[in-house]
């Protein structure tokens, strides 16, 4: 009988123990809970700090009052232009209302499936009304501002809220990128065809120009060395003739000087001619006087 009553009372303490380690709960600052009982909904707590519920009857689900992340896969994204872009984005979600969250997804990691497919499609969707310029410039703010708010609109549905969406990285596809360097290459290398082309055409030119003065210079110095060693020669013909009329026999002995200084230069200068040839008719001074 006594260790029938000393059982009882153990068992008695240790189910109280049990009902008062059952009865209470922490919400961490970090957390917010949702207590259910028979997995119907009894509150909603998101006040951190020692809370209470009744034993046994009565369960807590925790989830996270912090923001999370969600990544979504690179993907090949078609934008307004028809041109692939590779694109890798993420965003930031809290959970707002743990109950809906808690009915529709349950579990985190549902959730950042379910979420990374809606990004993928708020990505498809807005990007694809939207030319790489953009995304290139001040306008990828807006962009993002867009895909933000349409992930929000389907995700309200989940007890979730999206505080933020990134664009990490934007690039053309491999394939694409080598099509494009090849295409800028080309272009560079007629522009500089282009450019060789024009030169050489512009430096025909200038020679040609150039030579064609230059002829034109050296015709026009011609012409005036001909007219002056025209006038060279008729000034010295005049004077010839004038010196001719004032004393004929004074130039006929002059040339005749001039015949014997250009024909009689080398020693060894031989002429076979008669004595009384007119050539040397001023080595004979009775000649000479004649």
């Amino acid at each position: 009988m006594k260790n029938q009553r000393l059982a009882m009372w153990l068992f008695g303490g240790l189910f109280a123990f049990l009902c008062i380690m059952n009865s209470y709960y922490v919400v961490m600052q970090t957390k917010q809970a949702v207590v259910f009982q028979f997995r119907e909904v009894v509150r909603v707590v998101s006040n951190p700090g020692l809370h209470f519920k009744i034993p046994f009857f009565q369960s807590v689900e925790f989830f996270e009052s912090r923001v999370l992340a969600v990544d979504a896969p690179s993907q090949e994204i078609m934008t307004a232009e028809q041109k692939p872009l590779e694109v890798d984005a993420f965003a930031r979600y809290r959970i707002t209302d743990p109950l809906l969250f808690f009915q529709r997804l349950r579990i985190e990691s549902i959730a950042r499936d379910r979420l990374g497919s809606l990004l993928n499609a708020s990505l498809r969707s807005v990007l694809g009304t939207v030319k790489m310029a953009a995304l290139l410039s001040s306008e990828r703010v807006a962009i993002m501002a867009k895909i933000k708010e349409q992930l929000n609109a389907e995700a309200k549905d989940f007890g979730i809220e999206i505080v933020d969406v990134r664009i990490r990285r934007t690039d053309l596809p491999q394939k694409t990128s080598e099509a494009v360097f090849a295409r800028m290459r080309s272009q560079r290398e007629q522009e500089a065809a282009q450019i060789r082309a024009t030169g050489q055409q512009e430096a025909v030119q200038i020679t040609s120009e150039a030579d064609r003065q230059a002829t034109v210079i050296v015709a026009e110095a011609q012409g005036k060395a001909e007219k002056l060693k025209g006038e060279g020669d008729r000034k010295a013909l005049e004077i010839m003739a004038d010196a001719t009329n004032r004393d004929p026999q004074f130039f006929s002995f002059w040339r005749s000087l001039s015949a014997y200084r250009e024909g009689l230069k080398s020693e060894n200068t031989t002429y076979v001619l008669s004595p009384d040839s007119e050539f040397f008719r001023y080595f004979n001074s009775s000649t000479a006087n004649k």
